[in-house]
């Protein structure tokens, strides 16, 4: 058969990168209040791991502090959804996570959906 338009998959970066941050400032801030909490209080963030530039931006947009970032995809890679709890298997481990600390975790999954969870360590 003949080939009909286009063949191939191409990604609208910049508003993916958009809408990557977008989304995931809205779960963070929606998980928070729900806590009674402010960005102020995560003493440990754990972004899913696909992209270091959202995950500083989305950081510096919550205003939390840059050593409260884990970032582990320098060493992984985007490992899809084991991204979360490798980054915090790697902050336990490294002992940036300590017991008490309050933990915002993010995950984003393919067809633009995302979630944040919160937990005391």
């Amino acid at each position: 058969g003949k080939i009909v338009g286009d063949p191939y998959i191409r990604m609208e970066g910049r508003l993916v990168f958009k809408a990557a941050v977008e989304k995931m400032m809205e779960s963070a801030l929606n998980v928070l209040a729900a806590a009674n909490l402010a960005p102020g209080d995560v003493d440990v963030y754990i972004p899913h791991q696909a992209n270091l530039r959202i995950m500083n931006m989305v950081r510096g947009k919550l205003n939390i502090p840059e050593s409260n970032l884990v970032v582990s995809v320098t060493k992984h890679g985007n490992t899809s959804a084991a991204s979360v709890p490798l980054a915090l298997d790697k902050a336990r481990q490294s002992g940036q996570l300590k017991r008490g600390d309050i933990v915002l975790l993010q995950g984003v999954g393919g067809g633009f959906t995302w979630a944040s969870a919160l937990l005391k360590f």
